[in-house]
C-alpha cells in the first residue's frame, strides 16, 4: 500500500507517477492537513502524532508486503511525521519532479512539473 499524504490527490497524478506507485500495491489518499503558519512547534508535534495513528490504522487494514507513505507538504510537519514513521519502521517517500518554465512576453512565468520518481527520505533514526 502507498498512502499519499500530500496536497495532490492521486487521481490528478500523471500516468508515470501512478505507474511508479503500483510497486506498493493499493494507492490510498490521505488528505494533507491545513496547517496555520502561526501553529506552534507543540501543535505540529501533536498533529504529527495524530497522523501517525491514522497511517498505522490504514496500514493495518492491508496485507500487502510492500508499504510506504508519500509525504509532501508543509516542511516542519513533514519532518516531524517522517521522524515518527521511520521510528516505527515505515518507509517514507518524496516525489521528485522536473520543472519546465516558460516565460511569457509579459514577464510572467508558467511552470509545469513532470514526475520523475519516488525517493526515500534519508534515515533519521539510529
Amino acid at each position: 500500500m502507498l498512502i499519499n499524504l500530500s496536497n495532490h490527490p492521486s487521481h490528478l497524478w500523471g500516468e508515470n507517477q501512478k505507474t511508479a506507485a503500483t510497486a506498493y500495491g493499493k494507492l490510498v489518499d490521505l488528505p494533507f492537513p491545513a496547517i496555520e503558519p502561526t501553529a506552534s512547534t507543540d501543535a505540529i508535534s501533536l498533529l504529527a502524532e495524530q497522523y501517525e495513528v491514522k497511517i498505522r490504522q490504514l496500514l493495518a487494514t492491508d496485507t500487502d508486503s510492500a508499504f510506504a507513505v508519500h509525504v509532501m507538504g508543509e516542511l516542519t510537519f513533514c519532518f516531524a511525521l517522517v521522524l515518527r514513521l521511520q521510528k516505527a519502521g515505515i518507509t517514507c517517500l518524496a516525489s521528485t519532479t522536473r520543472r519546465e518554465t516558460v516565460e511569457n512576453g509579459d514577464g510572467l512565468k508558467t511552470s509545469r512539473f513532470e514526475f520523475v520518481r519516488f525517493r526515500e527520505y534519508s534515515a533519521l533514526t539510529d
